[in-house]
């Protein structure tokens, strides 16, 4: 069984640095401690309206990082050119709202299938691994395949809302199902979106899970432990709830 991997979403990090419009608490030195305390890798959204992520974060982790560096990105132009100049290791395409207080689903894959298949393109002639943030459904995941993507990223943000107890198994079903899917049909699967400390455990069941990008629970819990213990807190979880 292959190692599930941590990659650490430090938006947040900047998301506390712009509420002052100041220079603290640096993203790029929080990369260096999530990577120094277990994270493979580094994920990052630039987002359209630079709400937490600026351009010269993206450049500063890109000579920092030496594990995985992740930005998320929308179908835009101006975010795509920026991508290619910075040539990170993995895009991961989502879709993005300007009023959302954060991603509220998985990206319309069947909507925008040749805008994604060009992008897939470009970045795959720059070496550049392709992961579309998608729900965890079937049809999705076969569409995802079309475009060429190299990876799927199961959106568990649902998974990790719902309450009641059926309604959160009904979840895990989705995803679980959603990911045998697509290592049936040779998609690669990440997972992530509202994952914490206490949601995770199950998650690690997922078939052909790789990678998990988990961001907010991290920074929140570093408010009170520091980033460097809630890195290792996380990093240790996964190694230990994991199903045998």
């Amino acid at each position: 069984m292959a190692e599930i991997v941590l990659c650490v979403n430090i938006d947040h990090i900047a998301t506390l640095r712009q509420a002052r419009g100041g220079v603290e608490p640096d993203p790029v030195a929080g990369a260096v401690i999530c990577e120094e305390n277990g994270a493979a890798g580094i994920t990052v959204h630039l987002r359209e309206d630079r709400r937490h992520i600026q351009d010269l974060d993206v450049a500063g982790l890109r000579d920092v990082v030496r594990g995985k560096f992740n930005l998320e990105m929308a179908l835009s132009d101006d975010i795509i050119a920026i991508a290619k100049g910075i040539v990170p290791n993995q895009i991961t395409l989502v879709p993005e709202k300007r009023r959302e207080l954060t991603t509220e689903g998985g990206l319309d894959v069947g909507a925008n299938i040749k805008r994604i298949s060009e992008v897939v393109r470009i970045f795959h002639d720059l070496g550049v691994v392709v992961s579309l943030f998608v729900e965890p459904e079937k049809r999705v995941v076969d569409l995802s395949r079309e475009t060429g993507a190299d990876f799927v990223e199961l959106h568990t943000g649902t998974y990790c809302n719902a309450k009641a107890e059926a309604e959160v198994q009904k979840e895990l079903d989705r995803i679980h199902q959603a990911a045998h899917h697509a290592v049936s049909i040779g998609v690669r699967v990440n997972a992530g979106h509202g994952l914490n400390y206490r949601n995770l455990p199950p998650i690690l069941a997922t078939p052909g899970l790789e990678e998990l990008n988990i961001g907010h629970s991290i920074v929140s819990r570093a408010v009170f432990t520091g980033l460097a213990g809630a890195v290792k807190e996380m990093v240790d979880l996964i190694s230990t709830a994991r199903p045998a």
